[in-house]
């Protein structure tokens, strides 16, 4: 099913995630349209790996649904899969091959075309072309994390999901990675990012939800807080504190 310009590309409605008796994601209903860079924000532990998981299709929802590019996450989690970017919060590329070796691989199963000279862009994009040729077990974490960056982006896909985007990142590289994604969206992509660093989120996103203890606290954009003029560390904390207190 397709997509018009600047409607949904993720779509929850009433999802819930329960892990034994414990409630990863409560009846969290939002929405993500096209052009946006999407911040889901929450403390640690309050859901937002569960969130990306299930609209990655790597997990199933106890309850709810889930459309992503028009597709149900949890009925064609492959097909979404195949459409979008995906960078985990953990970076996990295979220990076995080296950098190059991964990104052929990606290129392969994803069927590009050009991979030899979209993985050499990123080499050099992202300043590990000294690396290409280290097995991924002897990388550092910023490396490997660079890595997973290029593979998810290599297709260019019209939608990615990253978990906590910078970091195993230094202060450089953070800003590279800032820009590109700003300049991803600003082309007419969509970036969906899970963060508890509420700077970064202030900084780059242009809407954004909370969540806590697994519960949708708040979604809105950050333009509308600037008119407030209240800045979103802020807001979150009196937020959060506010429920905790409740």
């Amino acid at each position: 099913m397709g997509y018009k310009a600047m409607t949904v590309v993720i779509e929850a409605r009433d999802l819930t995630k329960a892990f034994g008796g414990t409630t990863a994601v409560n009846n969290v209903t939002l929405s993500v349209k096209e052009r946006e860079l999407f911040g889901l924000l929450g403390p640690n532990g309050s859901g937002k790996t569960t969130m990306i998981k299930i609209l990655t299709g790597q997990i199933r929802p106890t309850s709810g649904s889930a459309t992503v590019l028009g597709l149900d996450a949890a009925k064609d989690p492959i097909g979404v899969r195949e459409r979008v970017g995906i960078i985990p919060e953990q970076e996990t590329p295979p220990s076995f091959l080296t950098a190059q070796e991964y990104l052929d691989f990606v290129g392969a199963v994803r069927r590009i075309p050009d991979t030899d000279e979209r993985a050499a862009w990123w080499f050099e994009f992202l300043d590990f072309s000294d690396k290409k040729n280290v097995l991924c077990k002897d990388l550092s974490r910023g490396t490997r994390q660079k890595l997973m960056f290029a593979q998810a982006f290599m297709h260019e896909p019209a939608l990615a999901l990253i978990d906590e985007p910078l970091i195993n990142f230094d202060p450089i590289m953070q800003q590279v990675i800032k820009d590109y994604l700003m300049e991803y969206v600003r082309k007419g992509r969509t970036i969906f990012i899970s963060t508890h660093i509420l700077e970064i989120a202030e900084e780059i996103c242009s809407e954004f939800a909370i969540l806590h203890k697994g519960k949708l606290l708040h979604a809105g954009s950050v333009a509308d807080l600037a008119e407030r003029k209240e800045h979103l560390p802020g807001f979150f904390l009196s937020l959060v504190q506010k429920e905790r207190h409740a």
